[in-house]
């Protein structure tokens, strides 16, 4: 066994957002979120559950936040929710919902816990999404608004801010496929909701700028990295298609400020764009997005193989058997979050690199002895570490670890099926549960170090699996 340690100062802590833990639907003047919405229609949440109640952190924060200090943490990201600041979207701030952020950013510093907060984690007002939410260049001048109060107000102590989450899922996965908040199926609208989304990031990073000038700004970015399943032309052609429209859609406008010329080419083949010139794009937005930002925030749980099927097609397809599965269905492959990291590190040289979130979903029954024992967890985060510290050790400019998640929460349209958390959260009482991967958690941080075998280090793929078709959508 090796002891893996950490470079000084690297951040260890743990992430959630607003609409998955903390409830108070109907409290304080809270207005109606696009995801309240979604989760009323028959179907769209597969068990049927909201997220009216969820974690209570709203009520239960300071006990989350003692339970953060006893695990050691150094920082907690968490979300902003933006119906709790302006219920209508838009005009007056509501005092209340700025006061729960305020005392949550004090009660976290006094516990020697970096508050990191995200400002946008897919919660919309629905009164926005009434007018057209994302898909109109009006809400770009929305989110500046909101953002506003948010940085006057907790500013002189956030010394960290994430402007959005994971743009591809807001574009793509609410309204290309319909499978989250809003569930729209128009890819024409997802291409206008991703550049909005991209522009609004580039305007709030001007807010914080003169609000705060010396908080550090970042964007977070849910990033998959694409393997051919062969080495065939075709396969490898699979691969560049599913990164580019995947990765480089979201990247290259904040890096390079400039969409990818072939992923551009690949939309409009499949008549998504009518041409090459992007009607959405106006003079002056992609120098806004391209505004320099402190760090890059990375979302990294699996990888995705590609091929080139039978219909012409680019397809994902795994060889992993189900036992190297979590229960979301994604294959088990620390080795990518290596490639990420220094794929990230060639091709765009951000300064700095948050993991912000990384995880797994298993369900582990409550043992005999009260305890919750997620050995396989613990591995998966194991594993996933080591691939961490041997990027840092090749060059990558990473600065933390932001594990997901902190608690079991609402996890989407998958409701609460989905367990992520190292601290289990009853569903009828709201009792938290240490399970061991806390315990091993709080020690991977007390001792800035991972432990690990030589053979751990590099992940050598299965091929146990038969090769079939996958839904390579995270």
């Amino acid at each position: 066994m090796t002891l893996h340690t950490f470079p000084d100062r690297f951040l260890w802590g743990s992430a959630t957002s607003a609409s998955q833990i903390e409830g108070a639907r109907f409290e304080d003047r809270r207005g109606e979120s696009i995801w309240d919405r979604f989760a009323s229609v028959p179907g769209a949440i597969a068990d049927g559950s909201n997220a009216d109640v969820a974690c209570d952190h709203y009520h239960l924060w300071r006990d989350d936040i003692a339970m953060m200090s006893s695990l050691g943490l150094d920082a907690y990201r968490f979300s902003i929710a933006w119906p709790r600041i302006l219920p209508d979207g838009t005009g007056q701030v509501n005092a209340a919902g700025l006061d729960f952020y305020d005392g949550l950013v004090d009660s976290l510093l006094e516990a020697g816990v970096q508050p990191f907060p995200t400002l946008y984690h897919w919660d919309l007002p629905q009164a926005l999404q009434d007018r057209g939410g994302w898909g109109e260049r009006s809400i770009v001048d929305a989110f500046a608004a909101y953002v506003d109060p948010v940085v006057r107000r907790l500013g002189d102590r956030v010394s960290n801010w994430v402007t959005h989450n994971e743009p591809w899922c807001i574009a793509v996965l609410g309204h290309e496929e319909g499978r989250q908040a809003p569930g729209h199926r128009d890819p024409a609208e997802a291409l206008r909701v991703a550049h909005h989304v991209l522009l609004s990031h580039g305007r709030a990073t001007e807010v914080i700028r003169n609000l705060a000038p010396d908080a550090e700004v970042g964007i977070v970015q849910n990033h998959c990295p694409a393997y051919p399943a062969t080495d065939s032309p075709d396969d490898r052609d699979a691969a560049r298609w599913f990164d580019g429209f995947f990765n480089r859609w979201f990247l290259d406008p904040i890096y390079r400020g400039e969409y990818p010329a072939d992923a551009i080419a690949d939309r409009v083949a499949r008549g998504h764009l009518p041409g090459a010139d992007l009607p959405f794009v106006h003079d002056g937005d992609l120098e806004t997005i391209a505004a320099p930002i402190d760090f890059l925030g990375v979302n990294y749980y699996s990888r995705v193989v590609m091929r080139r099927n039978d219909e012409g097609r680019p397809e994902a397809v795994t060889m992993a058997p189900d036992d190297e599965l979590t229960d979301m269905g994604w294959e088990l492959y620390p080795s990518g979050l290596y490639d990420t990291l220094m794929q990230l590190r060639r091709d765009y040289r951000p300064p700095k690199i948050y993991i912000t979130e990384n995880g797994a979903a298993y369900t582990d029954p409550v043992a005999a002895d009260g305890g919750i024992h997620d050995a396989r967890r613990i591995s998966y985060l194991r594993s996933h570490l080591l691939e961490a510290w041997r990027a840092i050790a090749d060059g990558a400019p990473l600065a933390g670890y932001f594990l997901w998640s902190l608690l079991d929460n609402w996890e989407w349209a998958h409701g609460y099926e989905k367990r992520f958390g190292i601290v289990a959260v009853d569903l009828d009482t709201r009792r938290r549960t240490l399970k061991d991967s806390a315990r091993w958690y709080r020690d991977v941080v007390a001792a800035n170090a991972v432990e690990g075998f030589e053979s751990d280090e590099v992940h050598v793929p299965s091929t146990r699996g038969e090769s079939r078709a996958i839904d390579p959508r995270v």
